[in-house]
């Protein structure tokens, strides 16, 4: 059976990847991450989707905190939502990047064919790292920087959400029955989503969208 490895961070992207690898018949080998922040809470959410899925194997790297971000550094408060175009200090230095690292050996040891990261480039927070030209760019570090690459059986960076809206991202949940009451989206980590932040909101904006109601509960449901 042929192979993925899905970043798994317990959130309602990486979840939705996950149903669509699922889909597509590959073996799910998810991988999640300690970096130090602050809404560890997604870790459990990320043990209870992959538990949903009968996974061989989940993984949990952990990674020393860089710093620098709201979401690491308990110093920096998480802003709510506020609609701008700037990079918001809840971008965390290289993280995809790292991420992608860690997922790329780990599927050259597995011999998987792709690995599934669940970036878009529309309604998100404007992270560098999410971007198609990240991706692109990436794409190329497989190729020319791993054995599978030059050999010409270069692991295939799949980001089946790049395009899609988060309305749109959730009726692909919704068709593929993934366990969206199983994950969370919020910065805050608290037992209830804080509903405020710009993760909440997007997802809450994207439910309100597509004409659903979101299954997990709230402090606040400003966007709704």
């Amino acid at each position: 059976m042929k192979k993925a490895v899905i970043l798994l961070s317990g959130g309602l992207d990486s979840t939705t990847c996950m149903s669509v690898a699922h889909q597509e018949g590959y073996e799910l080998y998810p991988i999640s991450f300690n970096y130090g922040q602050r809404h560890q809470r997604e870790l459990e959410s990320a043990k209870a989707v992959a538990s949903f899925y009968h996974v061989k194997e989940h993984r949990i790297f952990e990674i020393d905190n860089v710093g620098g971000s709201a979401l690491t550094d308990p110093s920096i408060s998480v802003p709510a939502y506020h609609d701008t175009e700037e990079i918001p200090i809840t971008y965390v230095p290289a993280r995809n990047i790292l991420f992608l690292s860690y997922a790329l050996g780990y599927a050259e040891v597995l011999e998987a064919e792709a690995i599934f990261i669940g970036v878009s480039s529309i309604d998100y927070s404007g992270y560098p790292d999410c971007r198609p030209e990240f991706i692109k760019a990436f794409q190329h570090v497989v190729k020319v920087g791993t054995k599978a690459g030059v050999e010409g059986k270069a692991i295939k960076i799949r980001t089946p959400l790049m395009h899609l809206s988060k309305a749109a991202t959730i009726q692909l949940a919704m068709k593929n029955s993934a366990p969206l009451h199983l994950t969370t989206s919020c910065y805050q980590g608290g037992e209830k989503a804080c509903g405020i932040c710009d993760s909440c909101t997007l997802r809450l904006k994207g439910f309100k969208e597509a004409g659903l109601v979101d299954p997990i509960p709230y402090e606040n449901k400003v966007s709704s």
